[in-house]
């Protein structure tokens, strides 16, 4: 954990260190980069515990098992969805960054 914190302090400090807009642009890859990274974090684990809910209650009532299953699929997507706005929210940070004012994807 010592040595993400240390590599994350270093990256924040070479974006701290560019010039003008280039600190903007910088420090909207480490912001797309933490989010999608948090995103992905937080998707994972909501995967894992559907998955061990549907697991869980397939054991306790096997007839069950095609609704659950179902009903995790519905969820799983609706859990990837979430991480898959994040990924667009980065990508429009990266590409066409709205706070720049020019927006190089459209011109």
């Amino acid at each position: 954990m010592k040595k993400i914190l240390f590599v994350f302090a270093a990256l924040a400090g070479v974006a701290c260190a560019a010039e003008g807009g280039e600190q903007l642009v910088s420090f909207s890859v480490l912001a797309a980069v933490v989010g999608l990274g948090l995103a992905a974090l937080g998707g994972a684990i909501g995967m894992g515990n559907t998955a061990a809910a549907t697991i869980a209650g397939t054991a306790r009532n096997p007839g069950m098992g095609g609704k659950l299953m179902t009903t995790m699929f519905i969820a799983l997507a609706m859990i990837e969805a979430q991480v898959i706005y994040t990924l667009v929210f980065a990508i429009i940070a990266l590409y066409a960054n709205p706070f720049t004012g020019s927006f190089p994807a459209l011109g």
